[in-house]
């Protein structure tokens, strides 16, 4: 089943929703369309599954319903410059499930998304399990990122009538220099997740884990570090260095905490489905089916 759902913007997204009719739900915002050709070919160069949504879907609707959508793509689409706030996002995944006749769910959301999903769980009692890959849920980056988005979105707007850099394709990811690279976007794109990263300025998730009270995994690759130049504020985002050092903590709140190995096991390669279904579909069952 799919339908065309309206969200706080006024803005449509199409959701969809399949697989096991007797099985519990589990929503996927992550869930990206299809492409094909060139842009599958450019995307499997950075290691990205131009089938990421597809395959996500498919290795879980054998067992669980699945309610799934683009949510991040819906956002390039249609920025929300100045009202992608928790409080909104909250809103649209709720009004999603609601409008799709889902009462409770489990979520998986990684990177941003997974912030989106701690979010989710302490404005709703509608929660079964929460999963939250490449974004650790104690002690969160939320400083170094709102750094990052607000040098992102002040390049976006400095560089919007100058030539895009780099001029020609990179032949690969290794081949571009971060540091002096020049961001070349639509500002509104940039802009509304600097407006998340600022609305959580006071946020503390420390206070929030005993709120938490379903099965909650939290996992990452053991290379998760992305070290951002001087155009970029100087910051480290150390996801799998802040998930080591909390774990014994995160356990003691109930979660489940797997580092993915490999020493090419960084943010992009443990967000793929070949990474993480291998890991998170038996705890859903493990949760689930006994």
């Amino acid at each position: 089943m799919k339908k065309i759902v309206e969200l706080h913007d006024g803005s449509t997204l199409e959701v969809g929703l399949t697989g096991n009719p007797y099985g519990k739900v589990i929503m996927l915002p992550v869930a990206k369309k299809s492409v094909y050709g060139q842009e599958a070919d450019s995307l499997k160069m950075w290691g990205v599954d131009p089938e990421l949504g597809k395959h996500f879907v498919e290795g879980l609707s054998d067992t669980f319903q699945v309610l799934y959508f683009d949510y991040e793509g819906h956002l390039f689409e249609h920025p929300q410059s100045d009202s992608l706030t928790p409080e909104n996002m909250a809103q649209d995944l709720l009004h999603i499930a609601d409008e799709m006749k889902v009462g409770k769910f489990s979520y998986y959301g990684y990177s941003w998304l997974a912030l989106v999903g701690l979010q989710l769980a302490i404005r709703t009692n509608r929660l079964e399990s929460l999963i939250v890959g490449g974004y650790p849920p104690y002690e969160g980056p939320y400083k170094e990122m709102m750094t990052v988005t607000e040098k992102t979105y002040e390049q976006a707007m400095n560089h919007q009538n100058i030539p895009e850099y780099p001029h020609e394709e990179p032949a690969s990811p290794e081949a571009i220099d971060w540091n002096n690279i020049r961001v070349k976007i639509d500002p509104n794109q940039t802009k509304q997740f600097f407006t998340m990263y600022q609305s959580l300025t006071d946020f503390n998730d420390k206070e929030i884990q005993d709120k938490l009270n379903f099965p909650k995994l939290a996992f990452a690759g053991e290379k998760d570090t992305i070290v951002y130049g001087e155009n970029f504020g100087s910051v480290t985002v150390d996801i799998i260095g802040l998930l080591q050092k909390n774990e014994k903590q995160l356990t003691s709140f109930g979660w489940d905490v797997e580092i993915l190995k490999g020493n090419d096991m960084n943010h992009t390669k443990a967000m793929q489905p070949a990474s993480v279904l291998p890991l998170i579909k038996p705890w859903l069952m493990k949760h689930f089916l006994t």
